[in-house]
């Protein structure tokens, strides 16, 4: 019987609590959060929201809290009223709390700068005094511990950069010095690993970026996850640059490790598309160029073509290898040299590149040298084996920042492929029509959906044109759909090599001397009177005779009959 009374008393009793705590919560705007927990909250211009962590263990001696939104910026502080030197503003955002003797309580303030609300998501994570504490020792920004990496891209190359860190300290204890000296007991034993993790390939929504950014948050998950690039040192500079990818998620973290007490801390992870998702013009959903698509369309299906029947029409496959040299070198020259728009830029190397495929398939005509033609050929596809041994993990060793030691090597390989096959020129030229005919139709894909594959010869360009490209890092996903199109490609390839094997094996290898047959021809003509094509006028005649007849054809015919009235 006492159960019977004691619960409708129990019942009111809780929900009075709760909906205590929800008035509380709706009201002032609180946010209770928990160490290691990740939690999305709403947030607005008017009303502040304050972010509580309530009992902190007493080992813990650092918090980081930060806020992560997709692409509208939140700012968050310690005070309510924000200051340059107590708040941080940005899509990727983080401040450290360094806990005074017996503090349980840590409290941060979050609000969004825009109108509009913000969806973002908070999260805080605990150290203890033996880890290194990220942005400890930062004498650029303006934080005076900055856990923050600053982030800057073009559609070249994305840079990051991020304050050094200091060792870590017992609550109450003085920081140590940041530059009291080079030795193992200071911040100078400190390594720094950088971390990149890329996000599903086509996919730039909100879900998906707070989802995976709780992959590149801690410690464990970072290391699980992520990929690293590259080990620093304290004496060597804390930015490090990367190849962009426009339209591609990417998140990048950083990782501080003692290597004393074998400790590590996280810094704020950092994401970025390498484009805009709220610009009118030039977002990332309009990054392909309606040019771009015009010319790699009409690019691939010449190339598709070069690469089932290219040897059989020579003719056309020498103004495909002289159009790849040429629009290349001219693409070059004008986007280092003028400053044209890039639609006026693409234009003049489809002319340039036509001009020039025309020149190599007349200078075959006149004097018919094959092995000049095939040093071309060869040249095109030494290139582009170059260009893919330097897409893979090869290409980011550190010798080949050096361009003198880049250039070298790149041009010894690219020269390796015509030497190689100098003995078997029909060979060569079958290869290079299946594996660059097939590539084209790559580069065309790669203009209507992303694929990292566009980049083996894109990272080429990028290096020529761009002076500081020599010090990214050129790391790519390689996710399904690159999985599907290098299938495609590789299967494009294969048949069109072997097809032209099969069907080239019993013919001869090159076709005879065109200048020949005809300056043959024209002297049988002239000798031989039995020849009916001995009677055929020359040519300035024939066209003569044509003008002749277009003329008749659009003169006023005169009517018929006498004009002139009867003499009577």
């Amino acid at each position: 019987m006492w159960l019977l009374r004691f619960f409708p008393s129990a019942l009111l009793v809780l929900g009075l609590v709760c909906r205590r705590e929800a008035l509380v919560s709706s009201s002032a705007g609180l946010l209770e959060l928990s160490l290691d927990k990740f939690r999305n909250v709403l947030l607005n211009k008017t009303i502040p929201m304050e972010a509580v962590i309530r009992n902190i263990a007493s080992n813990v001696t650092v918090v980081i809290f930060q806020v992560h939104s997709h692409q509208k910026n939140v700012t968050i502080s310690f005070d309510k009223n924000p200051s340059a030197n107590s708040s941080g503003t940005g899509v990727d955002t983080g401040l450290v709390s360094i806990l005074r003797p017996q503090q349980g309580v840590c409290t941060w303030y979050l609000q969004s700068p825009d109108a509009s609300q913000v969806l973002s998501t908070a999260v805080s994570f605990a150290y203890s005094e033996r880890d290194p504490i990220p942005g400890g020792c930062n004498l650029e920004f303006n934080l005076e511990v900055d856990p923050n990496i600053y982030l800057e891209y073009n559609l070249i190359d994305t840079r990051i950069k991020f304050a050094p860190a200091n060792l870590g300290y017992a609550r109450g204890a003085n920081p140590p010095t940041c530059d009291s000296g080079t030795g193992q007991n200071s911040r100078w034993r400190l390594h720094y690993d950088i971390y990149q993790y890329f996000l599903p390939e086509n996919d730039l929504s909100e879900s998906a970026l707070l989802n995976h950014l709780r992959k590149m948050s801690d410690v464990q998950s970072v290391r699980a996850n992520g990929i690293r690039l590259v080990s620093l040192t304290t004496d060597e500079k804390t930015n490090v640059h990367f190849s962009s990818l426009p339209g591609q998620g990417v998140i990048y973290n950083v990782i501080v490790w003692d290597p004393l007490w074998n400790t590590s801390a996280a810094y704020v992870p950092v994401h970025t598309y390498a484009c805009s998702l709220t610009a009118l013009v030039d977002n990332c959903f309009s990054l392909r160029r309606l040019s771009t698509k015009i010319f790699f369309t009409a690019f691939a299906v010449l190339g598709l073509f070069i690469c089932f029947f290219g040897h059989r029409f020579w003719k056309t496959d020498l103004f495909y290898m002289g159009f790849i040299v040429t629009g290349f070198i001219f693409f070059v020259i004008f986007a280092r040299i003028a400053s044209l728009s890039y639609d006026v830029c693409l234009i003049l190397t489809a002319v340039a590149g036509l001009v020039g495929g025309l020149l190599l398939v007349a200078y075959w005509w006149r004097f018919g040298f094959v092995l000049l033609c095939m040093l071309i050929v060869g040249l095109v596809l030494g290139f582009f084996f170059s260009s893919v041994i330097f897409f893979t993990p090869l290409g980011d060793y550190k010798v080949f920042r050096d361009d003198a030691v880049f250039w070298v090597t790149f041009s010894c390989i690219a020269l390796m492929v015509p030497i190689v096959f100098v003995g078997c020129p029909r060979i060569l030229n079958i290869l290079a029509c299946g594996i660059i005919g097939s590539y084209s139709v790559v580069l065309a894909i790669a203009c209507y959906l992303y694929t990292s594959l566009a980049y083996i010869t894109l990272d080429l360009l990028r290096r020529i044109l761009n002076d500081d490209f020599s010090q990214a890092y050129t790391n790519v996903p390689f996710q399904t759909n690159d999985f599907i199109i290098l299938a495609v490609w590789g299967m494009l390839a294969v048949s069109g090599i072997m097809v032209q094997l099969r069907r080239e094996r019993r013919e001869v290898p090159f076709p005879p001397h065109p200048y020949r047959i005809w300056k043959r021809e024209r002297e049988r003509r002239i000798t031989n009177i039995l020849d009916p094509s001995h009677h055929i006028p020359p040519l300035r005649e024939r066209i003569h005779n044509k003008l002749s007849h277009i003329k008749e054809f659009f003169r006023k015919e005169q009517p018929a009959g006498e004009r002139t009235p009867l003499l009577l």
